[in-house]
């Protein structure tokens, strides 16, 4: 997750690694070591961090006060049965989120398990569902949570996961109490940090760290780290002045410090005069006026070219950018994007993200993965997003998010065809496509599909809300659930692929696409089955088999009827299970689909052995082994067979039994099956010892076991 304000004290890396004489956007390395001692006091006001964090020391006394002081549960004498939560309480753009995670960085040490992170608020200020944000917090905790599974199961294992842990968990731009309340861990040992803008009511035991303006100090530190300390030196009252001018508000100073050091032959005299040139809408409140002046001086100097790219930039994917997103959005190379991009940074108009901790496999050259990673920062996001609907056209802005998707479908292509055999045809294929689309190595694939996964599952939901590019949308949900199940597996990825099945679902519906709905529905069936939601599995199950034979689809009517005795053998309701078998096996026999019919008989023969129904169970066992050798399945045979055997001791007839079982035995060593064979000379054995014949029954179970030992598994 990322900052949700431009700077707060906080500088781009650019800015933070490079001694104040270097020319901005110019990398140098630096090093960020500090003791523990040293992060968990506050530093004197007059010593900056060397994370290039600039004031707010007042507020970091404060926050370290609140930490320290009891809590109402400990004045009560009660031990707290939740976590301490701390707000940090201001508006976009005045460094909240660098404030907090100056403070996470000081007392991390404390923490062992880490620092959790997730941001509350979307791209457009959308709050996020609370559903998702507790799934990705356990993925990062490494705990796997059941696919579908309702928010409130969700936060329920979320509070378990934590319980026991000391950890920090951040939650940046909180819409409101009731986004933070069900994340909060039982967990007194952890600290929770909130970003928001307003005040947590209903929350107890939060008091706000309300923020104003940076001291002039502080300001004009920043300013100073863009510019270069020469210009500031010998005009410090200038430069007071555009700090007063810029609110105090690191986004504004962030974004005007960028300004000045572009301009190296500009003042700050000339940065003043330039700010005050910015015409202010009549209706903008006073607080939002230094951030809007400091963001269009920055815009209004962009190439036209740049600026549309600026623009278009808010329709990136849960609004993470790459330099694939912004060529696919602009229509221009993957190169002139990635450059464009690296200047936004340097300006204060995107924040760089980290990798999050999973870092990337060394490449051989440059490929489809090896392009950072930047968010369009919450503070500037509304701003762009008005200059967005005043210059782009809907039918521009529709054509950019069609060639976004499409080159999202062909980047999901190449990263699947890396987890396939390098002489596959899906290898031959990508190893034609331009090196920018395509990956030196599944490892690389894969760490790109790890990194992007919240930006593709984004960019269904999307296209789906949208509504108007649902066939592109199509292409994209399938080249990424097959990419998942690629790279991830069926059960690793099935949290993101139930996701996607309900996505295909709703453009089904919508579309009316009957065999789409049909499959959709028996994957999430499916899905839920395996999470222990039967009842809803069944629902599903149904409405598939009614889409299906709406359109005469035999292959998912079939799926469906199965899937229904299935699901009805699980419940233990024997005769319900037979009867759809049962019609499952019409199907395929009406289709002349012998094996599926032979493993149906089966099917049906297991439900009334359950049910003690032995002579049905018999009938249908025996028309399995019939089918079996009519197909020439010799092990199907021999299984079916010695089904049969069982069937007739439970049915209370051991010698029928026993003859049945040799019969199965010179099957199965016909078949070459030598586990089969030893499985049923050791039930031979069992039956002879029932029978009264104990040295017969050594010799058969001594035969077994050889048998085994000769066919480990």
């Amino acid at each position: 997750m990322t900052d949700q304000a431009v700077g707060g004290g906080h500088l781009p890396p650019e800015a933070m690694a490079v001694p104040a004489t270097a020319a901005p956007g110019r990398r140098a390395s630096g090093s960020r070591q500090d003791g523990a001692a040293a992060r968990r006091a506050v530093p004197p006001a007059t010593s900056p961090s060397v994370t290039g964090f600039a004031g707010r020391h007042r507020e970091l006394k404060a926050l370290y006060a609140d930490i320290a002081r009891a809590g109402l549960d400990t004045l009560s004498g009660r031990k707290g049965a939740r976590s301490r939560v701390l707000l940090i309480a201001g508006r976009p753009g005045s460094g909240r989120t660098a404030l907090a995670e100056e403070l996470l960085r000081r007392l991390a040490d404390d923490y062992p398990d880490g620092v959790l992170r997730a941001t509350l608020t979307g791209p457009g200020g959308a709050p996020a569902g609370t559903d998702r944000t507790a799934r990705d917090l356990l993925a990062t905790l490494g705990v796997d949570a059941p696919p579908g599974a309702a928010e409130d199961e969700l936060t329920e294992c979320l509070r378990e996961a934590l319980a026991g842990r000391r950890a920090l968990l951040f939650l940046d731009d909180a819409p409101g109490a009731e986004q933070v309340e069900p994340l909060l861990p039982d967990a007194p040992d952890c600290l929770v940090v909130v970003v928001s803008q307003g005040p947590l009511t209903g929350i107890p035991d939060v008091r706000p760290c309300a923020l104003g303006g940076l001291d002039g100090a502080a300001c004009v530190e920043i300013l100073a780290r863009y510019a270069g300390p020469t210009r500031i030196t010998v005009d410090p009252r200038t430069a007071d002045s555009v700090a007063e001018e810029c609110g105090g508000q690191p986004a504004a100073l962030v974004l005007a410090g960028a300004w000045l050091a572009a301009r190296p032959k500009s003042s700050v005299a000339d940065l003043r005069q330039a700010l005050h040139a910015v015409p202010l809408p009549p209706d903008l409140p006073t607080g939002a006026r230094p951030l809007f002046r400091a963001f269009r001086l920055a815009y209004e100097a962009l190439p036209p070219p740049s600026a549309r790219i600026l623009r278009l930039l808010t329709l990136a994917p849960a609004g993470i950018v790459d330099a694939h997103t912004a060529s696919a959005l602009a229509g221009c190379s993957v190169a002139a994007a990635d450059t464009t991009l690296g200047d936004f940074a340097a300006l204060g108009l995107l924040r760089p993200l980290a990798d999050g901790g999973d870092a990337a496999p060394a490449a051989a050259a440059p490929d489809a993965a090896g392009h950072p990673q930047y968010r369009l920062p919450g503070c500037l996001d509304p701003l762009v997003r008005v200059l967005l609907g005043e210059h782009e056209r809907p039918a521009d802005v529709q054509l950019a998010r069609a060639r976004m998707l499409e080159r999202t479908v062909r980047l999901l292509q190449s990263c699947r065809a890396m987890a396939e055999p390098a002489d596959s045809p899906a290898r031959q294929k990508v190893a034609g496509l331009p090196r920018s689309l395509r990956f030196t190595s599944k490892d690389v694939a894969g760490h790109w599909l790890r990194s992007r996964r919240g930006a593709l599952l984004d960019a269904a939901r999307i296209a789906v809300a949208d509504g108007e590019l649902d066939t592109l949308d199509r292409r994209l949900m399938a080249a990424l659930t097959r990419t998942l199940l690629a790279h991830q597996g069926a059960e690793a990825a099935a949290p993101d692929l139930y996701a996607l099945h309900g996505l295909v679902l709703e453009v089904a519906e919508r579309r009316e696409l009957p065999r789409e709905k049909a499959a959709a529905l028996l994957n999430l069936a499916d899905l839920d089955g395996q999470a222990g939601r039967t009842a809803q599995a069944l629902t599903r199950y149904r409405g598939a088999l009614e889409a299906a034979r709406s359109v005469k689809d035999p292959v998912a009517t079939g799926r469906a009827l199965e899937s229904l005795g299935g699901t009805y053998t699980e419940l233990g309701d024997w005769q319900r299970a037979a009867d759809w078998y049962g019609r499952a096996l019409e199907l395929r026999l009406a289709r002349d689909e012998g094996a599926d019919a032979a493993r149906l008989y089966g099917r049906i023969g297991g439900a009334h052995t359950y049910a003690g129904r032995w002579g049905d169970a018999l009938k249908e066992w025996r028309a399995a082994a019939r089918t079996y050798r009519r197909l020439g399945d010799v092990a199907g045979q021999a299984r079916a067979t010695g089904e049969v055997a069982r069937v007739q001791e439970y049915a209370g007839r051991p010698e029928e039994a026993l003859r049945t079982c040799r019969e199965a035995v010179e099957t199965a060593r016909k078949a070459g099956d030598g586990r089969l064979e030893a499985a049923l000379q050791l039930r031979i054995a069992d039956t002879l010892e029932r029978l009264g014949d104990p040295a017969a029954a050594r010799l058969h179970r001594a035969v077994g076991e050889r048998l085994l030992e000769d066919h480990p598994e």
